[in-house]
């Protein structure tokens, strides 16, 4: 009885002290909800705030844990990793006389996803041009998949929480509609070739570069990442479109860091299996510098692992299509291409899909090619994950010998009709491969499979140095193949050949 007079007397005082008494009673951050997946196989943390110094306990999946919350209320606690459970569960939080049931909850692999608007493109938007994907979605449910969106504006210093919100969302007809489509088709492949439940939680926002999604931290190793961190913590938007390298900021949105403090860090720790990206059209398109961008991929992977404390999270991203191309996309490919030197990462390919929109609604081969990455090496599912990947170049006379890996099984000229697999075409010409003299001037060339190599040569030059293929604008018809039916990359040989054209303002 002394207890509760007590407690009660607390919630008078913050009151008086204008301190919301919900600030003195339980609940849990804003990233757990019915519904909600957690991450098998390692530890998994709640937290949360509670009255002060008094006792959390939590029950779910036959354990028990408790802690007690700090002197301002605030507590967090680990359970010991879970086993996959396709069937939902209670989950309870207890503090004093207070509880919180969690319903539905299910252990299986949770996912960032995360870019612009190519990620967030939804079924919905899909579905008006391709009537599979209303299809996909009547069927939604027969797949154990939940969904969690994150829209928080800019924010310039870490939020520590974020809203409840709709919290997670059950994959139904309905709620299918607003789920990424990249992220619905990557989802249904993981759960399709491993059994568990598939959680993706959503941050990316559309129209928007990757500064923003990069942490403050990670802005280092490269002069134009701690240049750019300079600019942005002043607002100089004019600054940061001047610089060589820099990004044409038109707002807060796309500012250093802005994004990750108020969609990303409330939530680092929340367990995850991994990180799946597309993002890269708002760092070259008109006006805008691709130069630099293999620097600013690896600040935002090095940054998410040291911020999620996962130091080997897999980070798979999609290098962009020709749809909707700009004249510095083929340079912006190659950055990407060069970005993939980190450990524990992986690039699908696109270039063979072709559409003329910015936003192409084949989200369905995207959503496979990523889902591969994750199977193959994740997972280490016996799953093809790339397309023939270039090595090297060798000069044999006056030809250039191109070497790949992933292309054991050997090389393939094949031609793609929308959605329907690669069709292997030996007829079809072997195109876009150009080959370069010491001064960068590149002329078009000849190419034809050798076993597992590609021979390129060309009339109009007798001493190549260099080869690049698939370098234009929106390359019609790249037709190199592995007999896994996984298209190969845009690639150079030698990228300080290759030059773009940011337009930068002069005054």
């Amino acid at each position: 009885m002394k207890r509760r007079v007590v407690f009660d007397i607390c919630r008078v005082l913050l009151v008086l002290l204008g301190v919301s008494s919900a600030q003195a009673e339980l609940h849990l951050s804003g990233i757990f909800s019915d519904h909600m997946v957690l991450q098998r196989d390692r530890p998994v943390r709640f937290w949360g705030a509670a009255s002060a110094e008094s006792t959390v306990l939590i029950e779910f999946a036959d354990q028990e844990q408790s802690t007690q919350a700090d002197a301002e209320g605030r507590w967090s606690l680990t359970l010991t990793p879970l086993q996959a459970n396709v069937i939902g569960q209670e989950c309870l939080v207890r503090a004093n006389d207070e509880v919180i049931r969690l319903q539905d909850v299910l252990v299986g692999d949770i996912w960032h996803a995360s870019g612009q608007s190519n990620m967030a493109m939804t079924m919905a938007a899909v579905a008006r041009r391709l009537d599979v994907a209303t299809q996909d979605m009547a069927k939604a449910k027969e797949w154990p998949l939940r969904y969690r969106r994150i829209r928080e504006g800019p924010a310039t210093t870490a939020k520590s929480e974020i809203p409840r919100g709709n919290g997670w969302q059950v994959a139904s007809p309905e709620s299918a509609a607003k789920f990424s489509a990249v992220a619905f088709y990557f989802a249904r492949r993981l759960h399709d070739d491993l059994g568990v439940p598939i959680g993706i939680i959503d941050t990316s926002r559309g129209g928007t570069p990757i500064e923003p999604f990069i942490p403050r931290e990670a802005f280092v190793e490269h002069p134009t990442l701690i240049r750019e961190l300079e600019l942005g913590d002043a607002d100089d938007l004019p600054g940061l479109w001047k610089l060589p390298g820099g990004v044409r900021a038109r707002d807060a949105n796309w500012l250093p860091g802005r994004l990750f403090h108020s969609r990303l860090a409330p939530i680092v720790r929340f367990a995850v299996r991994g990180t799946i990206w597309y993002q890269a059209e708002s760092n070259c398109g008109k006006g805008e510098d691709p130069r630099d961008y293999q620097h600013k991929m690896r600040a935002l992977i090095k940054g998410w692992r040291s911020a999620f404390d996962e130091p080997e999270m897999p980070f798979y991203f999609v290098q962009l299509p020709g749809s909707g191309a700009g004249p510095n996309w083929p340079y912006m490919r190659e950055q990407q291409r060069l970005s993939t030197d980190l450990p524990h990462t992986g690039m699908a390919v696109t270039i063979d899909l072709l559409d003329n929109d910015i936003h192409p609604p084949n989200k369905m081969d995207v959503g496979d090619r990523l889902a591969r990455w994750a199977l193959a090496d994740t997972f280490g599912k016996e799953v093809s994950k790339s397309g023939p990947w270039f090595e090297r170049a060798t000069v044999e006379g006056e030809t250039l010998t191109l070497h790949f890996s992933h292309a054991e099984t050997g090389l393939m000229v094949a031609t793609k009709e929308g959605l329907e697999p690669p069709k292997e075409s030996p007829d079809a010409e072997l195109a876009h491969f150009e080959i370069a003299t010491a001064s960068g001037t590149w002329y078009p060339a000849q190419a034809a499979i050798r076993e597992n190599t590609v021979v390129v040569s060309s009339s109009e030059l007798s001493q190549p140095v260099a080869v690049r293929y698939g370098y234009a604008i929106d390359p019609q018809h790249c037709y190199l193949y592995n007999r896994a039916g996984l298209p190969a990359s845009p690639f150079c040989s030698d990228p300080a050949l290759l030059t773009c054209n940011p337009g930068l303002p002069t005054d």
